[in-house]
């Protein structure tokens, strides 16, 4: 059976909670982290401040107004610690501060505050960048570009490792300042920064053909805008692929508005708008360089690559991304692990005494265990209606490790463990073929299961499966189980619906 829950040593492990400053060149963030080393995580809270730290970075020197706005930011950051009193804080300055010439007053107002500040170097920065995405999309062999205010991280994941990284002054704040100075930016502005963006390009060992990933705030965002033009039915972004063409759309509309218009734009925070033009340019000239035809979207990037720093050891890489994710959700939402573990053997039963009839595999068999591993964190919201509650539980944030689809299925799986018709509904857009009926199907194990564990007591111990003109169930049970085999009876239409067959329950002592 797939193993989910962590080894048991790991349950002695004690709960710590760790505070990130990431002092970005346009961005500065605080974010306090609650978690178990090596079993799970949880966001507590996130500061955020649009500081606009790089600017004057292109001309090597931080404004003085943007030096103002850091120490400002600086300073409600170490008064929030002061209240929170985390047991680790990792403050971190990216770009603005390493390159630029007077970027050690920053660290001067650091070091006044009792903040225990360290300036990445480029290949630090991208190396945390790539390992949150090795933790958190499942695609072993990545090109990574993490694009900040002031610089752009570029680096090459194979195998679920960094092969190498650097860090490039390609940062959508510097390169606004450097070459974008009109209102909408001139078309020969932009040509010029795509020039620059190629040549700098050049210089690195890019291997076309590689899945490229996206981070950062501006890339996401450009994300964002396309997911609301799309009326894209999930609201995620860590997962999303953004093909050339919607680049090219966005592309096409964003640097014929002005600043004023590009800020009233649906979905866009306003203190973006100033440097979007420049992150889409460097977007295309990056995906014609990578020869890419489009990039997936990183919800995770140096943040949480230092939080795997300190929740795994050395590589710092899940053995499996989506076993721990499924299992992070639970440990956040338990029910009654008896229960859980029973469900989940009666319907891994049902799923490999039928195989005969569904054909399905690895991938189906690990989707229905982890559905039936979660079917009722809705509980911890209320009885009346969990399993709606537990299917918004499943898609509220990402999934490590899954795609979009196999959220979107787990998500409708718990939502049908009890009752109604399985249905797709806006998710369909996200289905492949044959997925409405793979739904249909898993769902009726999933809820038969549940209904033969209905007095969570364990009665049925195991169920057989008998295959004819009908489908007998034989449940072995050391009493009558009576409640579980009518409320089991009770599904009967739906498994006709699913597979076409008959159901018959009869009880063996």
């Amino acid at each position: 059976m797939l193993q989910i829950t962590p080894d048991e040593g790991q349950k002695e492990v004690r709960a710590g909670s760790l505070a990130v400053l990431d002092l970005g060149s346009g961005t500065f963030r605080l974010v306090l982290y609650g978690y178990e080393p090596g079993r799970s995580f949880q966001l507590l809270d996130e500061l955020r401040e649009p500081v606009a730290l790089g600017e004057g970075l292109a001309r090597g020197r931080l404004a003085p107004e943007a030096l103002e706005r850091g120490r400002k930011a600086l300073r409600a950051f170490a008064s929030f610690l002061r209240a929170v009193g985390p047991e680790e804080v990792l403050a971190l300055a990216t770009s603005a501060v390493r390159d630029a010439g007077n970027g050690g007053e920053i660290l001067e107002e650091a070091r006044r505050l009792g903040l225990p500040l360290r300036v990445l170097s480029g290949e630090e920065e991208a190396g945390l960048g790539a390992l949150a995405v090795a933790n958190a999309l499942p695609l072993p062999e990545a090109l990574v570009v993490d694009q900040g205010g002031g610089s752009a991280q570029v680096s090459l994941l194979r195998d679920r490792r960094l092969l190498w990284g650097a860090a490039l002054p390609l940062g959508a704040l510097r390169l606004t300042e450097a070459f974008l100075p009109s209102d909408p930016p001139a078309k020969g502005e932009v040509r010029a920064l795509e020039r620059e963006v190629a040549r700098r390009l050049r210089a690195l060992p890019l291997e076309p053909g590689l899945p490229l990933v996206g981070l950062g705030g501006n890339l996401r965002a450009i994300a964002r805008l396309h997911q609301k033009r799309r009326g894209y039915p999930l609201d995620l972004l860590h997962g999303y692929y953004l093909p050339k063409e919607g680049v090219e759309e966005l592309y096409e509309e964003l640097l014929s508005l002005s600043l004023r218009a590009r800020a009233e734009l649906p979905g866009l925070q306003p203190d973006r708008a100033r440097t979007l033009p420049a992150s889409l340019a460097f977007l295309r000239a990056l995906l014609a360089r990578a020869r890419a035809q489009g990039f997936w979207v990183s919800g995770v990037g140096i943040r949480e690559g230092a939080l795997f720093t300190r929740l795994l050891p050395r590589p710092h890489l899940l053995e499996d991304p989506r076993a721990f994710a499924v299992e992070n959700l639970f440990l956040r939402y338990p029910f009654s692990e008896a229960h859980r573990e029973r469900v989940k053997a009666l319907a891994l039963g049902l799923f490999q005494g039928l195989e005969p009839l569904h054909g399905y595999g690895a991938e189906e068999r690990r989707l229905l265990l982890e559905a039936a591993h979660l079917h009722d964190i809705g509980m911890r919201l209320g009885y009346r209606e969990h399993h709606k509650h537990g299917a918004y539980l499943v898609l509220a944030e990402p999934l490590f490790g899954c795609t979009h689809r196999e959220q979107a299925l787990l998500a409708l799986l718990v939502r049908y463990h009890r009752r109604g018709k399985p249905e797709a509904g806006a998710y369909q857009v996200l289905f492949q073929r044959g997925d409405r009926k793979r739904l249909q199907r898993l769902a009726a194990l999933l809820r038969l299961a549940e209904m033969l564990e209905r007095t969570r007591s364990g009665r049925v111990r195991r169920v057989g499966v008998e295959l004819g003109e009908r489908v007998r169930l034989v449940l072995k049970a050391s009493e009558d189980p009576w409640v579980e085999r009518l409320e089991a009876e009770k599904q009967a239409g739906l498994f006709r619906e699913a597979f076409g067959l008959g159901l018959e329950l009869a009880w063996e002592g």
